[in-house]
């Protein structure tokens, strides 16, 4: 059961990150170091730590 409440968090997580990443520009995720294709494998990276 807990492994099943911690992957939803992360999920959660997961789609918030996605959400704050996407309303960035492409001038501003180049900033921070990530394409717009970057996007999902760096959300879930944050979301399961």
């Amino acid at each position: 059961m807990f492994s099943l409440i911690h992957y939803l968090q992360a999920w959660r997580q997961y789609g918030a990150a996605v959400r704050e990443l996407s309303n960035l520009n492409d001038r501003e995720l180049a900033d921070i170091g990530i394409t717009r294709s970057d996007i999902p494998q760096v959300a879930w990276d944050h979301a399961r730590r």
